[in-house]
């Protein structure tokens, strides 16, 4: 008798892959919905940027007689501002207060734990100390910390730019 040769794969190898397919599905997508927020908030972490640069060149070329105010260090666009319509697709608007604190606010997305949340960029006189204008305006910035949940940030950490963690 003549044996036939096997060709092919099986049933129950056809739904191991399958099964191992889809597993690998499941953990991938929410992953994947994670870094594409992550992406997509690096360009509010932008906008903000640009603000930092201006809001650092007043600290350092500052003087008492010309303290900026909420709304008045030149970079702030969006709602409670004089230039209410430069919004882009992801910041709906850029504020600052008296100090300096930059306040992003964000827009576009679907999902509710991201729109219509903060992410804020505090200057600093020293390490961990924010910088005021009565006491370091004329002098140089330490630096920058950026999405503190304790300086205004309500977006979830886990959506923050590797950037903006850990501060």
């Amino acid at each position: 008798m003549k044996r036939s040769i096997q060709k092919g794969f099986t049933l129950i190898e056809l739904m191991i892959v399958v099964a191992i397919i889809g597993i690998l599905a499941a953990v991938a997508l929410p992953a994947y919905q994670d870094y594409t927020t992550r992406a997509k908030i690096s360009e509010v972490v932008l906008a903000a940027s640009a603000c930092r640069t201006t809001v650092t060149e007043l600290y350092q070329t500052g003087s008492a007689s010309s303290l900026p105010g909420n709304n008045g260090w030149g970079c702030e666009f969006g709602t409670g501002t004089s230039n209410s319509t430069q919004q882009t697709k992801y910041v709906k608007a850029l504020n600052t207060d008296t100090n300096g604190v930059i306040k992003a606010t964000i827009q576009g997305f679907t999902d509710a734990s991201v729109n219509g949340k903060f992410i804020t960029l505090v200057p600093l006189s020293a390490a961990g100390t924010a910088a005021t204008v009565s006491a370091n305006l004329g002098s140089a910035l330490y630096g920058w910390r950026c999405g503190a949940q304790g300086d205004g940030t309500d977006l979830p950490a886990k959506y923050l730019p590797g950037s903006c963690r850990g501060n």
